[in-house]
Formats: structure tokens, C-alpha cells, sequence
């Protein structure tokens, strides 16, 4: 218990003459650093700290680190500084704002290695903790601007996160995951790659473009097939040779993981030729397609019709009366917007405030937490779907649709029984004979209307647009967006990291900073109060 109890930091709350000096050069530019070094006694009291403590009590291995809490600081000035690790070290001794904030004045050398920075981050990552850093910005933001407020008007967006790995073509996908494979069995046998190579008896992976030892015109589909077929030929042949010598490692990682990367990306951008037999390039795109190497989770997605993303998308939760960031998830592109809306929600407490109102677009309707939200009260602000109709013909607006007497009638009066969820079909004998029935459908079996699941709420959000209060509703959500811009400006458009969990702890510290900078520009309440 000792143990953990001496990993509590007590940092002096004062600042001394030097720090004062400090300060005061800071004070312009980078007010943050004074924030952080006034503040960090309020940001990382007691309670929270035992909340970080908590990550070491839970393995009770290893020597004593150092207090989390410092840890933390310093994640977070390395994040505001966008450093890299062996950087934000020698910061600890090399900068005087630096030394200022970690109370390392004095120290001659860092309190800290790189190993240990790595280290926190990953248990950051692993306890979830690093969703309760940005909560914890949240409240201290909220403290020091004295609000109280006890319900939410939350707004959702996304904004496309370029993947960190390489994108590459089929050919290169499946050379690449090639050699990843030759580089495994180079250090399982203890031989050099070239070696390996020449033992299996390859001709296409001796140099570093795959491409270039084909040597064909890649703009001739024959030319291109044959390519295929000779690195085929070749992958078969590895794949053989390790069964044959190495079937043990096979199943073993590394090699394994190797060989399963190779195997997908074989089987999803290839298919049977039905003229040559063989294999082709598989025509379309498989689901799912895995598109790097390096970052398996990248995917292909769009964040428009016009807009494609090699990546991820970045999606944040933002109060739009105190104009704080209180959740961020990252998704693969190709994951639609609505499933970030239950780990956005559901998975976080909010800061246990009764959420209002929630403010989204269209992408995020579909989920099923939307009716979920409705039932208890939330009232959705969102740009209904547009009502049109491609043939030129009546659109769903011209009908009326009445849920509470569950009928719909057309222009002409005829009503119908409708079911929310399925279409409804008027009777083909009174469309034929109708007077408006040019204007109405051309179909022999009368005209039909879908009826939405959720028409009651899609009726509801097609009215705000018609009017002014409704118009000023839906512009509300503009906060959110500036709020997406301005993490776009600190952490960037392409990912630092691989994979979405290390991408989505970037997407939330870089948000707790931006809270913080909040925090800092806010009057606390006593000050207000006395002036």
C-alpha cells in the first residue's frame, strides 16, 4: 500500500520568484503553461490522482514508477507541443516553461525515460483512462467558469483522419504483405533476407520495387494478368516452403500474423477467372477491404459524395452552451457516421448531465439509439431529408400522413391504412381512373409510399426548416464544426499513430488541451463575482 500511496504528487502550489519570471514571458504567447502550473494542483487533485495510481495498483509488478500525475502532465505538454517522445524528454531539463509546470527546476536530469512515457500512454490506452482525462478537463472547465447547469445540449460531427500507413494496389498490397512474411522467416532461421530468398527459390522480392522487376506496361490488361500470374506463382511457393520447413513457427506469431495478412489480402482484392482459370483482380471492391500493411484498420470511406478518405473519421461531442469537447471517438472510414453515436452516448457518462437536445446531420440518423434518445425525451435537431422525386412526379409531401388515425391520404382524398416501417399501396383501380394521375405515378399497380420507422420524428424535423426559430436551431450546430476545425489545426488531418484505439487517445488528449485553453480564457467565479 506504501507503495502506491508514495506515487502521489505534491508539487508546490505557489509559485516561487523564479517561476513568477518564468511566467511573465510566457504570459503572451503561451498562457496554457501558466494555466497548467497554476491550475495543476485544481487538474490533478487527490481524487483524480488515485484514479491514475489505480493503472499500477491493478498489475502490483515492477519497480515503483513515477507519480502518474506528472505523467500526465507531461503527456499532455507533449501533446501541446506535438513533440515526439525522445523530444519531450529532453524538454524536461532543456525548457524553462517546461521545467516551470513539472517542478523540475532544479533537476539535472529528466525524472523520467522514454520507456516510461510509452509506458503511461499505453496504460492510458488500456484502462480507458485517457476518456477520463478529457472528463477531467471538462470539470475543471467547468469549475473555474462556474457552470451549473444540470441539463446538455450536445452536438455531434465527424471530419476525415488520413490513415498513417501507405495505401497501396493490389500488386503492391500482396508484395508488401510478401515480404513482410520473408522478413519473419529471415529472423526465425537467423539468415539474411537475400538468403531466404534464394533458399525458396524467388525471383520477384530480391529488390525493393515489386513493380519495376515485373517491368510491363502495366496500361496492357494481358500484360498486367501475366504479371499477376508470376507473383501468384511466386507467393504459392513461399506459402509452400513454409509449410514444408517451418509448420511449427506457422501457427506461432509472428510468422503467423504474417501469413494471415498475406491470406487476406489474397482473398479479398483476388477472384477465380472464369476464361484463364486462375486468379484475376477481383472486379468491384470487397467488403471491408483492408487498403495497408501497416495499419490494418485503415479503410476506404467517403465523407461525401465527392470526398474520399484512406483513413479514419474523427468524431467529436461538444456542449454548445459552455463550448467544451465532453467525448471523441475515431472509426474507420468506412464505418458509417450513426455507429460512433452509442460509444459517443451510451459509453460515456457525459459528465452525468440530462441530455436536452442533440444536434447531428443526416449521417447519424439511422442508428438505433436516435429512437431510443426520442422515448426518453431528447429532442433530435437535424436537417430532415430532402423530398423529391426523381420522375418529376407528387413527392411525399403532397400527402397527408396522419400517425395518431395511422392512415395517409393523396391529393385526391383517397386514404389508406399505413404501418410505420413498411410502404403503403393505394388501390390500383382508383389511381387508373384518377384525374391525377399523370402528376401522381406511372405505375400500373398505383402509386405506394414509404413510411419511415421514424416518420413522426422525420415530420418533426422537416418543420424546422420553416420556419425562422427552426432555421435557428439548425445553425446552432455550426459550434461543433468550428470545434472539429480547431482540433483539426492542432492534431492534424493524417493520423500519428496506426490503428484506431492509438488514434482515438491522440483525437482525446488533443481535445482535453483544447478544453483546457478553454478553461484558461475563462474568469473563475469568484473573480467574477468580486469585480
Amino acid at each position: 500500500m506504501a507503495k502506491f500511496e508514495s506515487l502521489l504528487w505534491q508539487p508546490p502550489e505557489a509559485l516561487n520568484t523564479k517561476e513568477k519570471a518564468i511566467a511573465k514571458r510566457a504570459a503572451k504567447k503561451r498562457k496554457l503553461f501558466v494555466f497548467l502550473r497554476e491550475q495543476r494542483h485544481v487538474i490533478f487533485d487527490e481524487s483524480f490522482q488515485h484514479e491514475l495510481i489505480e493503472m499500477y495498483r491493478q498489475t502490483g509488478a515492477g519497480k515503483v514508477p513515477q507519480a502518474p500525475a506528472r505523467l500526465a502532465l507531461l503527456t499532455l505538454l507533449q501533446r501541446y507541443a506535438d513533440v515526439a517522445d525522445n523530444e519531450a524528454i529532453e524538454l524536461i531539463i532543456d525548457s524553462n516553461r517546461w521545467q516551470m509546470v513539472l517542478d523540475t527546476l532544479d533537476d539535472e536530469k529528466p525524472f523520467c525515460c522514454q520507456k516510461t512515457l510509452y509506458d503511461f500512454r499505453m496504460r492510458l490506452q488500456h484502462t480507458g483512462l485517457d476518456q477520463r482525462l478529457l472528463q477531467r478537463s471538462v470539470e475543471v472547465a467547468r469549475e473555474r467558469g462556474g457552470f451549473s447547469a444540470k441539463t446538455l445540449r450536445a452536438a455531434l460531427d465527424s471530419s476525415p483522419l488520413w490513415g498513417h500507413g501507405r495505401v497501396e494496389d493490389t500488386i503492391n498490397l500482396i508484395g508488401h504483405a510478401g515480404r513482410n512474411v520473408l522478413d519473419c522467416l529471415a529472423a526465425l532461421t537467423e539468415h539474411t533476407v537475400a538468403e531466404v530468398i534464394q533458399a525458396i527459390g524467388l525471383n520477384l522480392f530480391e529488390h525493393k520495387s515489386l513493380k519495376a522487376t515485373l517491368d510491363v506496361d502495366w496500361s496492357d490488361g494481358e500484360q498486367k494478368q501475366q504479371a499477376l500470374q508470376r507473383l501468384i506463382d511466386e507467393i504459392e511457393l513461399l506459402q509452400q516452403w513454409v509449410q514444408e520447413h517451418l509448420p511449427g513457427e506457422s501457427e506461432r506469431p509472428p510468422l503467423a500474423q504474417a501469413l494471415e495478412t498475406l491470406h487476406t489480402v489474397m482473398e479479398q482484392d483476388l477472384e477465380p477467372d472464369p476464361e484463364g482459370g486462375g486468379r484475376r483482380i477481383r472486379e468491384g471492391v470487397a467488403k471491408d477491404r483492408r487498403i495497408s500493411i501497416e495499419d490494418a484498420q485503415m479503410r476506404h470511406g467517403r465523407k461525401s459524395a465527392t470526398q474520399r478518405i484512406d483513413g479514419y473519421k474523427r468524431h467529436i461531442v461538444r456542449d454548445l452552451d459552455e463550448q467544451l469537447i465532453l467525448a471523441a471517438e475515431v472509426q474507420p472510414a468506412n464505418r458509417p457516421d450513426k455507429d460512433a453515436l452509442k460509444p459517443l452516448l451510451q459509453d460515456n457518462d457525459l459528465q452525468g448531465r440530462e441530455l436536452q437536445s442533440l444536434h447531428i446531420d443526416r449521417a447519424y440518423l439511422d442508428d438505433s439509439v436516435v429512437p431510443a434518445l426520442v422515448t426518453q425525451g431528447v429532442k433530435i435537431v437535424c436537417r430532415a431529408w430532402p423530398s423529391y422525386n426523381s420522375t418529376g412526379l407528387f413527392t411525399k409531401r403532397e400527402f397527408q400522413i396522419d400517425l395518431a388515425a395511422g392512415q395517409a391520404t393523396c391529393p385526391d382524398g383517397v386514404s389508406v391504412a399505413i404501418t410505420p416501417g413498411k410502404t403503403a399501396f393505394f388501390p390500383s383501380e382508383r389511381c387508373q381512373a384518377c384525374t391525377l394521375k399523370a402528376q401522381c405515378t406511372r405505375s400500373k399497380q398505383g402509386r405506394s409510399l414509404a413510411i419511415h420507422a421514424q416518420e413522426a420524428l422525420l415530420q418533426e424535423l422537416g418543420e424546422l426548416s420553416s420556419s425562422s426559430v427552426g432555421r435557428a436551431q439548425l445553425r446552432e450546430r455550426v459550434d461543433v464544426e468550428h470545434g472539429l476545425a480547431h482540433i483539426s489545426q492542432r492534431q492534424g488531418n493524417r493520423a500519428r499513430y496506426n490503428g484506431r484505439r492509438k488514434n482515438t487517445y491522440h483525437l482525446r488528449i488533443s481535445a482535453a488541451i483544447q478544453n483546457l485553453e478553454t478553461a484558461q480564457r475563462l474568469v473563475p467565479q469568484e473573480m467574477a463575482m468580486a469585480a
